[in-house]
Formats: structure tokens, sequence, C-alpha cells
């Protein structure tokens, strides 16, 4: 554990099915170190045997909304191309510098022409060069077993492989992007992770 506490991950993996087609889902819920629910935390799972479902990620949409990202925070599998509508009155200006993704959107209403396509694995946080108060926050997984938290602090990851998966959670108001915790789960027989991390102060 680290040192300094408190972000509390419970993982209890349920078995939905037997045989070839057998599957599992995955219900975790996170607190904070009060024990209130941590909402908008993404968590994923990865496959200790390194094999992962085939198949082309289905697209995604990050709208703007109001002078507003709409998702604030999104999870994506590696690959998948994401839209930005702009749905306000005055044109906005997407980007991003970050390493796993550098793009720019120029000035525009509507829809942009082509999305994006997230490649690589990593965060990317983005703004809009001509509004500085928006941001938005997209982690990009090389794994297709992923979730967010509701306003409950639970997510749950349905139908997975019932195998042994290394699972990890993020949230924004972590102090170290870089560190995310994991913990081994095996998918079909119930368990509880723990996880201590610093978060920032809202």
């Amino acid at each position: 554990m680290m040192k300094r506490a408190s972000l509390v991950l419970l993982g209890c993996a349920l078995c939905l099915g037997l045989g070839e087609a057998a599957a599992a889902g995955l219900r975790v819920q996170v607190v904070d170190q009060t024990g209130a629910p941590v909402t908008e935390a993404v968590v994923y799972a990865t496959p200790l045997s390194g094999k992962m479902a085939h198949g082309k990620p289905a697209g995604a949409i990050i709208d703007q909304i109001q002078g507003r990202f709409v998702p604030f925070v999104s999870v994506v599998q590696t690959g998948t191309a994401i839209s930005f509508p702009n749905k306000d009155n005055v044109e906005h200006d997407v980007y991003s510098f970050s390493p796993a993704k550098n793009f720019d959107l120029p000035l525009y209403h509507g829809v942009p022409a082509n999305p994006v396509v997230f490649d690589k694995a990593g965060l990317v946080v983005m703004g809009c060069n001509v509004h500085d108060k928006m941001i938005a926050y997209l982690l990009v997984v090389d794994t297709p077993y992923f979730a967010k938290t509701d306003t409950t602090g639970f997510a749950s990851i349905d139908r997975v492989p019932a195998e042994s998966y290394k699972l990890t959670v993020w949230h924004h108001r972590m102090t170290d992007a870089n560190a995310m915790p994991t913990q081994k789960v095996a998918a079909g027989a119930d368990a509880t992770t723990i996880f201590s991390l610093q978060l920032k102060a809202q």
C-alpha cells in the first residue's frame, strides 16, 4: 500500500456463465478517504493471459454543450474514433498537447468532417483555445473491458471472459496520474481489492 491514504476500491468478480461461453462481470466500488463515493473514476481490466477480444472499437462522441465538454471524463479502447460535435452557438477550438494524442480542431460549429482516431494508449487532456475553463479528460486503454463509476461510486464491467485480470483504477484528481494502482482479480470468484492513493483537494 502507498503511505498516503486514501481511495478504496472494492472489486467483486461475479460469475455470470459457464462452459465455452463462460463470462463474468466485475463489479467495483470506489470511495474516498472519508468513505464517500467517488464518481467518474475509470476502472479497466487487462487479461493476464494477454488475450484480447478482436474487432474494431465502436466510435464515441464527446459533445460541447453550454461551454463544457460532455462527458467530462471518457474512456475508450485504443483505435477508437471520436467525434466532437459543437452544440453551442459559439465556435470552439478543441485541442490537446498530450503525448498520447496531439491534435487540433480549428474553430468550428456543428460536427467536424472527420473524427479523431486515438491510436495510442494514455491520458489525453483536452481544452478549447478560446475558452480556458473548458477541459476534459480521456483515458485511452488497450483493453475493451472498462467502465466509469456512477454517482454512487459503483461501476460494472460486464461480460468479460472468466479468467484472471489486472484491475486498474484512475481518477483525474490523483496526485500522480502515472502511478495508477493495480490489483490481480480472478473473474468468477468473489474478491475484494483495496487501493490507497492520495486525491487532490477539490
